[in-house]
């Protein structure tokens, strides 16, 4: 693997901060002991400045080149948090908090961060400026929103960022990315469907709302095959269903359903909350039920931006076994997304192997990834921030 020679012999090292940030998972915003270390680890390694709660537990490291008169200022970002998963891989290190574990491997990623940050703060082979940032609650907290909202971009004058996150079922020493919508947005629905509650031996002095909820229930699954186009890619689902009873016997008054959409791009992300509201209010009404639609906007599209997606490919064919520059994209979503509404910039997958996937109770990051993720971040600046050779 053509990775730079230092990170092979710094892995070591790195594997071991991985280790201790995995036997001690973290979660949301409650990354205080991984923050501290990674502002800690910032400062021994000799950065320009360390600020820590940015977005409430992020950490910004900034490294100067040895020349900034390029005036360019270029953001790497890594996230800190786990999740709540019980931990079934039976490492040596496993998790020592029941019920919480680094099933997505952000572990890896802030150990990669911090590599490339020591590699940086030793060379400052760059002409530049470059921002470290380490932030909290990827997992459904917006901790990267966060970190926009508390003005990270503007205040150190970030002018692109990049990011990456290790990809199960890519091998390793691969990296794929794509311009364009590489993860989804992720939003949610809540479907109150209120009717006429009664006894099941009389549903005709009843409105049946678990009849109606199962009708919209059908009707929303047609609305990626009816109204999407097929070339793209929507994703809906109905996650729960509930009724106000639990008997055999009773027609219940209210029904709840829970789901969520995935979309790719904006325009079918508002058509798809647009066509949700009218069928359920709709098929509600033709039974003579009521709907009420509850839409909470999540993560939005992570948006590679093209000219930025060219500066990471060639940065990672530089270090990678092989680069997919055209990779397709997945239904996932990632708050990195937030960043790139921010900034011009790109995402990244780094190979993580045969592996159980993010999320699973037996997922493990492959340590070997390691030197490669190191290397494509410091190849990254080193390309973008060319030394001057006077």
């Amino acid at each position: 693997m053509p990775v730079r020679n230092r990170f092979a012999e710094m892995q070591p090292e790195i594997t071991a901060w991985r280790h201790d940030f995995h036997e001690h998972p973290e979660l949301m915003y409650d990354v205080h002991r991984t923050a501290g270390l990674v502002e800690e680890r910032l400062n021994a390694f000799g950065c320009d400045e360390v600020v820590p709660g940015i977005g409430k537990t992020g950490v910004v490291g900034v490294i100067k080149g040895k020349s900034t008169a390029s005036g360019k200022v270029i953001a790497l970002r890594a996230d800190m948090d786990a999740l709540p998963i019980h931990e079934e891989t039976g490492l040596d290190y496993a998790s020592k908090t029941p019920g919480k574990m680094h099933a997505c491997g952000h572990d890896g990623h802030t150990a990669i961060l911090l590599g490339a940050a020591k590699y940086l703060s030793e060379t400052r082979n760059f002409d530049g400026t470059v921002v470290l940032l380490f932030q909290p609650a990827e997992e459904g907290g917006a901790g990267g929103k966060a970190m926009v909202d508390d003005g990270v971009m503007d205040r150190w004058g970030v002018q692109e960022v990049y990011g990456l996150h290790n990809m199960p079922g890519l091998p390793v020493g691969h990296i794929a990315t794509r311009v364009g919508g590489l993860l989804a947005s992720s939003d949610e629905f809540e479907i109150e469907v209120t009717g006429k509650g009664g006894h099941a031996a009389a549903p005709h002095d009843a409105i049946d709302t678990t009849l109606v909820a199962s009708q919209i229930v059908v009707s929303l699954h047609s609305i990626v095959s009816r109204n999407i186009d097929p070339i793209h890619r929507v994703v809906l689902t109905v996650g729960t269903f509930e009724t106000d009873s639990t008997a055999s016997n009773v027609i219940a008054h209210r029904a709840k359903l829970k789901g969520t959409v995935r979309t790719l791009d904006s325009e079918n992300r508002a058509l798809a909350e647009e066509r949700v509201r009218r069928v359920a209010e709709d098929t509600a009404s033709a039974f003579g039920a009521n709907a009420t639609v509850k839409w909470t906007p999540g993560y939005p599209v992570t948006e590679n931006t093209a000219q930025e997606v060219e500066y990471a490919v060639e940065a990672a064919r530089a270090v990678a076994e092989k680069v997919d520059p055209d990779a397709a994209p997945i239904m996932p979503s990632e708050d990195f997304a937030y960043m790139l509404e921010a900034r011009p910039g790109a995402y990244i997958f780094l190979g993580n192997g045969d592996t159980a996937m993010c999320h699973h109770p037996a997922y493990q990051f492959d340590d070997s990834a390691i030197p490669l993720g190191c290397s494509w971040f410091v190849e990254l600046c080193e390309r973008r921030m060319p030394a001057s050779s006077s």
